[in-house]
């Protein structure tokens, strides 16, 4: 029997690295999904058309939300699809265990979240010089302000990260029972359903109200923070207990 003890910081950081090289393709699909929505938003989000004795001002508006939103939902996916059965055997490379599994998963996840981030709020700016030399259109923008660009993408891996939480949650939900896989679905879809029988406002756009309409940048960080770490503790709670090599 081997002498030296297996180190979780030490391991964690091996399985990070490791699986920063295994799941290239993801990053590269990443890439590959926010060109998709670049090119729906090559329309703008939105507009406003005037006309006046022959003169005709047609306006685009243009934004990195759609992007931000294929970010989402690559990032739900991805959390997905790292549970899964051939991901975590990968694992059984390195002398590991439940817990430095969860952890270089959520570090993966997190770097994941940061270049998303820093990806989609760029994508304005290249869809900014699209429409100038691409479309020949008037682009005005305002000044560049750093701070506040910064903080774009801090709010932004902050969403994507705590989405990234739920669909890691999902999917170790769905490697402890099959049926999750279809009862999540059900459930989300029978509350819109059920909201909208007794004409009540959606509980998932309450939820949304909650996390994306707070004013205070300090309650947004707590809100975002603390939901995500619950939901990561409780996706580790559920995965330690499964069998080993299941």
């Amino acid at each position: 029997m081997s002498l030296s003890t297996a180190n979780l910081k030490e391991t964690v950081k091996k399985q990070y690295f490791f699986k920063l090289k295994a799941n290239i393709d993801a990053i590269s699909s990443l890439i590959g999904i926010q060109l998709i929505a670049v090119l729906f938003s090559l329309g703008g989000i939105g507009g406003s058309l005037s006309s006046s004795e022959g003169l005709r001002i047609d306006i685009n508006y243009y934004s990195a939300d759609v992007v931000l939103v294929f970010t989402m939902i690559w990032a739900l996916v991805t959390a997905i699809t790292i549970t899964t059965k051939p991901y975590r055997n990968h694992d059984f490379t390195f002398v590991t265990n439940r817990l430095s599994s969860s952890l270089s998963n959520i570090l993966f996840l997190l770097t994941g979240s940061l270049l998303g981030a820093v990806t989609a709020n760029l994508s304005r700016y290249l869809l900014q010089v699209i429409g100038y030399f691409v479309f020949d259109q008037q682009v005005y923008a305002g000044p560049f302000d750093f701070p506040i660009f910064i903080l774009g993408i801090i709010m932004s891996a902050l969403y994507i990260f705590c989405i990234s939480s739920i669909g890691y949650l999902i999917g170790a939900l769905v490697q402890v029972n099959k049926l999750f896989a279809i009862l999540v679905p059900v459930l989300i879809i029978g509350s819109i359903f059920l909201d909208a029988s007794i004409q009540k406002e959606l509980s998932l756009m309450q939820v949304f109200q909650f996390y994306v309409m707070e004013s205070n940048f300090v309650f947004f960080l707590i809100k975002i923070l603390v939901t995500t770490a619950l939901v990561f503790l409780a996706s580790i709670n559920i995965l330690n207990r499964m069998e080993v090599r299941r």
